[in-house]
């Protein structure tokens, strides 16, 4: 099988949807892949490098279009070039995966049935665990929330971390980022590393852990709604609710130096989230940074594409903050592909499994068919079930009445257990009971640390558990002087030897742990 890369045409698009390293990949799959010259040099791949992967090139987009699957980044539209929309070369019964927004264009899923073609979209990908490496929107999402940052440094007329010098005091920049998901969580970690001081909002409250952990603030309303939706994005939120969250905008307005928005859910106008009055209400030289421009904006001043500047505030608008960081863009969504085809069959078995939840939900024309709306995966509710186990624990467990049954919670264990303890304190020693309470009262209080401490300290738990068995190693060696052979001996041989594992374990853990925040 053949695949088509063409060159972009869409105004100011610089991605491609194959690097010289994916196109790679795709030849390891069988796959034959034929590039459109030029498609890659505004991502800094030039057709040498894609010469020198093995890869086809042609100056004939006709060609490149009547490929068995054909790649590309932005959906098909009006070609300059040869007068047609790109849809009408596509070859009948092709493939072609792109970002479609099939509930945005229906005229274009339209003009894919009379090609009888297939097409997947990559914005369509059912966003759950299993399909996270063919989640091209987490992939753009992450770039344009660092870009996002880098365009209001470029903009706002201060250092982001703050200085002091012999010529005086510059005060931190202060951000505010509107919606942590994958772009949100991305402009936290870039305006962190700058020096800013950073708050995040959101309306799921789940994400406050993820904020909080990379050293934002979580900023919150005094209202109680979550605002979880379906596949991870953010709900519409009730009348009062906003009220809310516009009088907690608009006194972060007065305070902070940027802002950026990211509330976005595919194939929906954008919420507007900032009014004239949130912009006025900012000091001039602020920057806002709209990352929901190509959909109207999360500002209500917003003008896509340019800058705009209301008040000495200027509101960035740009539509195409992944492509400006174009060669990253282009590898990251090229290896999206790769694992889309990898999951398709490679080019030997290359099929469509309408049976998995991931296929089924990306293909929006199947054998010319229209399948938009695509079935939805079942979503699993972080707290479906609860209600239920609790009722379950609330509700006694009735003793069952049949032949040879037994209560449950039977006194008898409890019986026995103190009749045992009750024979070992009149025959046993005084110092052998003394070890035993010790020994027991060690394992209740060690049990009960342990057993309720939070999985997130785990980690810091290892230095105690080193700690223990630093006590253990030291009285196994003082043990093991005894006679050769004894009991003693081989139970101290047997500490030291565990004990010993147990510190090394420890500490590399431990160790692996903390070079996870080390830049």
């Amino acid at each position: 099988m053949k695949i088509g890369i063409p060159k972009e045409i869409h105004d100011g698009e610089r991605r491609v949807a194959a690097t010289p390293d994916t196109a790679r990949k795709l030849q390891k799959f069988g796959f034959q892949v034929v590039i459109e010259s030029g498609a890659g040099a505004a991502a800094s791949f030039p057709d040498e490098a894609y010469r020198d992967a093995g890869c086809e090139i042609t100056s004939d987009v006709a060609t490149v279009w009547q490929q068995d699957i054909v790649a590309k980044v932005r959906p098909p539209e009006y070609h300059p070039g040869t007068g047609q929309d790109e849809t009408e070369m596509l070859r009948e019964g092709a493939t072609l995966i792109s970002f479609l927004w099939p509930g945005q264009n229906a005229a274009l899923l339209e003009r894919l049935v009379a090609r009888k073609a297939n097409a997947i979209a990559m914005d369509a990908v059912p966003r759950i665990s299993r399909a996270q490496k063919l989640d091209a929107l987490s992939s753009m999402a992450n770039i344009a929330g660092y870009r996002a940052v880098v365009e209001a440094a470029t903009l706002f007329p201060r250092f982001f971390t703050g200085q002091i010098t012999a010529a005086g005091k510059v005060p931190p920049a202060k951000v505010l980022i509107i919606g942590a998901g994958v772009a949100g969580l991305a402009a936290i970690g870039a305006a962190r590393g700058m020096g800013a001081i950073v708050r995040a909002f959101d309306t799921r409250p789940a994400v406050r852990e993820q904020v909080q952990s990379m050293g934002a603030e979580f900023l919150e309303v005094t209202l109680t709604e979550d605002g979880a939706g379906e596949g991870g994005y953010a709900k519409e939120m009730s009348p009062a609710f906003i009220k809310a969250e516009m009088e907690l905008f608009l006194a972060q307005a007065k305070d902070v130096d940027i802002i950026i928005t990211t509330a976005l859910i595919p194939g929906r106008p954008a919420p507007k989230l900032l009014q004239a009055y949130h912009v006025e209400a900012m000091r001039p030289g602020s920057v806002i940074v709209d990352l929901a421009a190509e959909q109207g904006g999360n500002c209500e001043l917003t003008q896509p594409g340019r800058v705009a500047e209301h008040n000495g505030v200027k509101i960035i608008g740009y539509t195409d903050l992944a492509s400006r960081l174009s060669s990253t863009a282009s590898q990251l969504y090229g290896t999206n592909i790769v694992h889309l085809l990898d999951d398709l069959g490679k080019a030997e078995k290359f099929h469509f499994d309408l049976a998995d939840e991931v296929t089924s939900g990306a293909l929006v024309v199947h054998d010319g068919a229209n399948r938009w709306p695509t079935p939805k995966p079942k979503m699993t509710s972080p707290t479906e079930g609860k209600p239920a186990a609790a009722a379950a624990t609330a509700t006694p467990k009735k003793s069952g009445h049949g032949h040879g049954s037994k209560a449950p919670g039977s006194p008898w264990p409890l019986v026995a257990a103190g009749l045992a303890l009750v024979g070992i304190g009149v025959g046993a020693p005084p110092s052998f009971l003394t070890h035993l309470t010790v020994f027991v009262l060690a394992i209740f209080v060690g049990w009960q640390v342990i057993w309720n401490v939070a999985p997130a300290l785990h980690t810091p738990l290892m230095s105690v558990t080193n700690a223990i068995s630093g006590i253990i190693l030291i009285g196994g060696i003082l043990q093991i002087s005894g006679p050769p052979g004894s009991a003693t001996t081989i139970l101290g041989a047997a500490a030291i030897l565990l004990a010993t594992i147990n510190i090394a374990g420890g500490f590399l853990v431990t160790q692996r742990m903390l070079q996870m925040f080390r830049k």
